[in-house]
């Protein structure tokens, strides 16, 4: 097994957050953050389980200076948003070292894109994030609200990619599998056409001047209409990938991940998923009533970033996608007012 001594963990977010206090609790690595807000961060972070307890995790250097901590870092892991990838890139090029793997907590908003234009190092990418993860209070506590039981990573320019994988099985302590390449992790049904789909299925009719008297749970309210137009675009996108260099099996339906056959089924069942309670709709609340935060990252990633992609990809091949199309075009026109 490779000796990975020093982690960076790149960005805030509610991933970022649980997986630096994650690792460094369960691993003896020495992790060090590199955020644009260091002055918000404590040095022990605590997360809370999904069975009610919590762990610390010590952290090391809390930086915003790439120079202070990416030349000692053996690995550098994005919990970015798709907007922030290229300049995150950008900014720590210069300072690492030639044989510093460089990897994303996520690679459906286009991280591989950008690193194998930008960077020459060993790069490896997740399809889906390893962890349901919130934010309870910036740089000090956060919640893990579920694990995934299994986890696909895909690897390029890394001649020990089961070395790399005996590690990540021993950072998760879950099973860790190798997609045939980056096209495997970088096209995925989950946040890209999940969200987008339960979005246009609230919001489709909303426009200022309409408020909603309270915010409406994301998952647990999920209805019939948002499984049927999940289920359609799922359909379109496997369409899509039918003309990219990926394997036939490399990813389930969404009807099979979430082990439904129709759109009754599929609405049972995500609205019963344990790690999903509690999560709300991104919504804000003004004086009149609730309207769509069309500043989460639910708009500016999963359609700039997560959906473009396919869209794009669709359009290169000529392949119809007209579920695709509806609501990639309305999120976009949306999101630009």
């Amino acid at each position: 097994m490779n000796d990975f001594n020093n982690i960076c963990i790149c960005g805030g977010s509610a991933t970022g957050h649980v997986l630096s206090g994650y690792i460094s609790h369960y691993n003896n690595a020495s992790v060090n953050i590199l955020t644009s807000q260091p002055q918000r961060w404590k040095d022990t972070l605590t997360i809370n389980l999904p069975d009610g307890g919590s762990v610390q995790g010590r952290l090391g250097i809390i930086t915003d200076n790439p120079a202070q901590i990416i030349p000692r870092s053996d690995i550098v892991i994005l919990c970015l948003p798709g907007f922030a990838i290229r300049d995150t890139i950008l900014k720590i090029k210069p300072f690492l070292r030639p044989d510093t793997l460089v990897g994303s907590i996520v690679s459906s908003t286009g991280f591989f894109f950008e690193a194998l234009d930008t960077l020459d190092n060993p790069l490896f990418g997740f399809q889906r994030v390893p962890f349901i993860s919130r934010i309870k209070s910036y740089g000090s506590e956060a919640n893990l609200m579920g694990f995934k039981n299994s986890l696909n990573i895909a690897v390029e320019r890394y001649d020990n990619k089961h070395g790399l994988i005996d590690f990540l099985q021993s950072l998760f302590n879950v099973p860790v599998s190798l997609l045939e390449n980056y096209f495997e992790a970088s096209f995925t049904n989950s946040n890209p056409i999940l969200h987008t789909a339960r979005l246009y299925s609230l919001f489709k009719d909303w426009h200022e001047g309409i408020f909603f008297e309270r915010n409406i749970a994301f998952y647990e309210e999920w209805n019939n209409e948002s499984s049927e137009l999940l289920i359609k675009m799922d359909s379109e996108f496997f369409e899509v990938m039918s003309r990219l260099p990926v394997r036939k099996d490399y990813l389930p339906t969404l009807l099979d991940y979430y082990e439904s056959h129709d759109a009754q089924s599929l609405t049972k069942k995500i609205s019963s998923i344990q790690g999903f309670k509690g999560i709300m709709s991104p919504m804000t609340e003004e004086e009149q009533g609730w309207v769509p935060d069309l500043k989460s990252r639910y708009f500016t990633e999963d359609f700039p970033y997560g959906l473009r992609l396919i869209f794009e990809k669709a359009k290169e091949y000529r392949i119809p996608t007209p579920h695709i199309d509806k609501v990639f075009y309305w999120g976009s026109n949306l999101i630009k007012r």
